[in-house]
């Protein structure tokens, strides 16, 4: 089904933006920037409102979901919003019990452990995501010109959180049922596939201009595990998404040595984490690759000239790319001084 003639990728209103142009290869006469986890717990704004709202509570109200979602751009003056919610909303949202808690994470009341846990798990109704669909709305009538990206995870890391219970360091437990058995492997990597391309799906018909799958996890596999195990599942995602000419990018952590194959599913941007400069992920992408990267995260909190040079280092290297959406190599640390991400914003576009 194609997009809307109301989505703001047709209508006129984001089609025409940085980051959307750069998404789609072009270089533009403003460098554009983004955060992974602008929308959150960096801002005071942010802990303010989460005052008596548990955290996934807050991304299934519309109404909050939009406000955390708005205030980076508003704020950092960022290109992009993306959308506050998390990557296992859509499991919830399936009938899943799992709730965050503080100072851990994701924790799954059920772990999956067996081809029997795996057949258990329930569809995801459409119908559920209703407050998905309502939130990114809302946030989009709000935007104006600045694109909003959705995200979904991607289904190694959501398999993972499911088969471990939790967050693990090296996902022993999911890697060993990778190879243990490896029929129910599959069937939970569909089930987090369908799950994760309804959830993008609902967030790009109701009008996200862009997409981006996280693999968190990734890093702890082999490329020739990833390829066999892994991509024809993630490639699934982007089945939902057959027919929306919305660009897509695709990050993981620690996936240096995965960039070509985590590409070769269909993506059309490549994120790129802190480990490897971006010259030299183009070079292992073998070229002609939109990048989007890669701030030390780390940095964040070095003097501003330490900084300043890390950050023009990495818009020197992302020349090498087609076109370069400047991010950090993962997400935006909890204790990050918000003055200082607005000052690289300015930094970044400054730059010619």
């Amino acid at each position: 089904m194609p997009l809307s003639e109301t989505h703001p990728l047709l209508n006129g209103t984001t089609a025409d933006s940085a980051l959307i142009r750069a998404f789609r290869g072009e270089r533009t006469d403003r460098l554009p920037i983004w955060f992974m986890r602008q929308a959150g717990r960096s801002l005071p704004e942010y802990r303010a409102l989460r005052v008596g709202n548990q955290m996934l509570d807050a991304c299934l109200t519309p109404e909050l979901a939009s406000e955390i979602t708005l205030q980076p751009v508003r704020r950092h003056e960022v290109d992009a919003a993306v959308f506050f919610s998390d990557i296992v909303i859509p499991a919830k949202l399936a009938g899943v019990s799992v709730e965050i808690v503080p100072g851990k994470g994701p924790v799954f009341e059920h772990p999956i452990r067996t081809a029997a846990d795996v057949a258990a798990l329930p569809r995801l109704d459409p119908a559920a995501l209703q407050p998905i669909r309502d939130g990114v709305a809302a946030t989009v009538a709000q935007l104006g010109k600045t694109p909003l990206i959705g995200f979904a995870g991607a289904p190694f890391t959501l398999a993972s959180y499911l088969v471990e219970g939790g967050p693990s360091k090296d996902q022993q437990r999911a890697r060993t049922m990778m190879f243990a058995d490896p029929h129910a492997w599959a069937g939970l990597l569909n089930w987090c596939a369908d799950i994760a391309g309804e959830f993008l799906l609902a967030q790009i018909e109701a009008g996200a201009s862009a997409v981006q799958l996280f693999d968190s996890w990734v890093g702890s596999l082999s490329e020739v595990n990833y390829l066999r195990r892994v991509a024809p599942h993630s490639r699934r995602v982007l089945d939902h998404l057959r027919g929306l000419d919305v660009p897509t990018v695709h990050f993981g952590v620690g996936s240096g040595e995965l960039l070509h194959a985590m590409h070769s599913i269909g993506v059309d941007v490549m994120g790129v984490d802190w480990r490897i400069p971006l010259d030299e992920a183009e070079r292992r992408l073998g070229g002609g690759v939109p990048l989007q990267g890669n701030i030390d995260p780390s940095l964040l909190d070095a003097p501003w000239g330490i900084l300043e040079a890390h950050v023009r280092d990495v818009v020197d290297r992302g020349r090498a790319a087609p076109s370069h959406v400047v991010n950090l190599g993962h997400g935006v640390p909890p204790d990050t001084d918000p003055d200082v991400l607005t000052r690289i914003v300015q930094l970044v576009h400054s730059i010619d």
